[in-house]
């Protein structure tokens, strides 16, 4: 799969501060679904490690392999595997040494909020009365106010799980693949509307309010956090080919929420034609404009166009959703979220709906499974929110007291963000190890290591080594950091990383770490990048087959 990233672009990204473009990590690659051969004899050839990088130990030979490519002349590998039991180290370079750790920064982001919150802990978003009622009118507003909830209902399946692709909807701008959960977007909202409707409210004389109170978006965490958050911040953008060349493509979008309208003048061209299609979006992200091309025999092609101000979004989702439900409002939709209208206190105010989410759990798992980068940065902001902090950056000493209670050492560690995505952040080998580690000393263990991604099997390792032994038995955290290199007309690869567990069988489950800092690619064409990950993918597996 090819997947043509543009320098010019990436420099944009750089420019505002994007330094990791998390990558689809570890995508398909064309030797992603190659069986390896069984582990041959350890090799005795001289080792190419320098004095100090730590012993390697007797590592498959296939390993040895790639990290000795070529392409990786210039990069710096690193490798932790340790045993559970005892911690012994079974294979070790430059465990000390700070590397990039893109998206396995979210390690710590989510192991943080999982233990200060708790795996089970719930989101409930009430709406409250804010005037007089008078039998079925309420003279006054519905004051909706926002906790945090990453989903507000928009993924919940019918079981209470939340639902995740292989390739999220996030991602849809960079990367061709992404798709759509079947979900509503708007079904926590809708399921409030509904329950006002039920408490015996028919009309609202007044205004419908979103209450941001929670804590301040903070402009540092990109994606930046807002306390309600409907379909991730974002507008999808589902363009299908017309019926022929020349016709016009179809196009359908989501949520549709008032003041925002989408048109697209994207044409259908002949099969194996140009699909290239742009968005643009003016007056405040509200005016959506797709154009381009779509080839007539191409899958159908999801964009995203983000959501400006979510609480005026959410606002209008609401006074829309309550007409639905047979709820007048005298508001209009399309106004301004009138903040000045908050109470200080809701104490003595009816709560009149609840929306209840799934447990935290389901959320750490959908942000682990695809690289959920808006929700790694909020679980830093969760984190301020229990101090009674607005301010998200003091979830960062709530976080490491945690990881000083888990036995990282957080000297090791170097994080201005959740994502994994800011040009600060570094990791050793051996904290993410110690992390990972921590979990297998807990009850947990199991719960937080399946909602790892899984080699061959689901999230972003869906993909890779289908056919391997090693199916099924690496849980690991992915991650990737990219940019343009103008000078030389490629891409540099900052960092390809990926941290979890081997599954060694009879209930023995390594803790490992393997990454090279420092790449590039012959051209600029993502393939280069995504053979990277695969190597990635493949020393994992050689990891998991070894006899060590």
């Amino acid at each position: 799969m090819e997947i043509p990233i543009r320098v010019a672009g990436l420099r944009r990204r750089l420019a505002a501060g994007c330094a990791a473009l998390l990558l689809v990590a570890l995508a398909p690659a064309t030797t992603a679904g190659a069986t390896p051969s069984p582990s041959p004899s350890p090799s005795s050839s001289p080792s190419p490690w320098p004095p100090g990088a730590g012993d390697p130990g007797r590592l498959d030979p296939r390993i040895t392999e790639i990290m000795r490519k070529p392409e990786y002349r210039h990069a710096q590998w690193g490798l932790l595997q340790t045993a559970p039991d005892d911690g012994r180290v079974l294979h070790s370079m430059f465990p000390g040494q700070f590397f990039i750790p893109g998206s396995t920064a979210k390690l710590f982001s989510v192991s943080g909020p999982w233990q200060t919150l708790g795996p089970d802990h719930r989101f409930v978003t009430p709406v409250y009365a804010v005037g007089e009622r008078n039998g079925a009118t309420l003279t006054g507003d519905l004051d909706l106010v926002a906790q945090g909830d990453l989903t507000m209902g928009g993924r919940t399946r019918p079981d209470g799980t939340v639902a995740y692709t292989d390739l999220d909807h996030t991602y849809a701008n960079d990367f061709p693949g992404a798709t759509l959960t079947p979900e509503n977007p708007l079904a926590g909202i809708d399921r409030l509307a509904r329950q006002v409707r039920d408490a015996g409210i028919t009309r609202v004389d007044g205004d419908v309010i979103v209450d941001s109170r929670l804590f301040a978006p903070d402009p540092v965490l990109d994606p930046v956090p807002t306390p309600l958050i409907i379909n991730d911040n974002l507008i999808d953008l589902l363009t299908t080919p017309g019926s022929g060349p020349g016709a016009d493509a179809r196009l359908d979008w989501r949520p549709k929420v008032a003041p925002y309208q989408v048109t697209s003048t994207v044409k259908t061209v002949e099969a194996g034609g140009p699909t290239d299609i742009a968005v643009t979006a003016t007056d405040g992200g509200t005016r959506i404009r797709l154009s381009g091309t779509i080839a007539a025999d191409a899958a159908p092609l999801l964009r995203v166009s983000p959501i400006a101000d979510p609480a005026a979004f959410g606002r209008s989702a609401l006074i829309e959703a309550l007409r639905r439900a047979g709820v007048q409002v005298t508001a209009d939709a399309t106004g301004p979220n009138p903040v000045a209208r908050l109470p200080r206190t809701y104490e003595g105010r009816q709560r009149v709906a609840a929306y209840t989410s799934p447990p935290y759990e389901q959320y750490a798992k959908l942000i682990l499974k695809v690289s959920h980068n808006l929700g790694a940065n909020l679980g830093i902001c969760l984190m301020a929110v229990t101090t009674g902090s607005r301010q998200c950056a003091d979830g960062f000493p709530v976080l490491a007291d945690f990881l000083d209670r888990a036995g990282v050492d957080r000297e090791q560690v170097q994080l201005m963000d959740g994502r994994g995505g800011n040009p600060a952040d570094r990791a050793t080998p051996r904290a993410l190890v110690q992390m990972l580690a921590y979990w297998q000393r807990t009850p947990d263990a199991q719960r937080f290591r399946e909602a790892l991604p899984v080699l061959g099997v689901d999230g972003l390792l869906a993909d890779n080594c289908r056919t391997c032994p090693a199916r099924g038995k690496v849980f690991a955290k992915t991650g990737a950091t990219v940019g343009g290199d103008s000078l030389n007309d490629r891409l540099s690869v900052g960092a390809i990383t990926i941290a979890g567990y081997l599954d060694k069988g009879d209930g023995r489950f390594d803790t490992f770490y393997a990454g090279v800092n420092g790449a590039s690619t012959p051209t600029t064409d993502i393939a280069g990048v995504e053979a990277i990950a695969n190597d990635l993918a493949l020393i994992a597996a050689y990891l998991q087959e070894s006899a060590d």
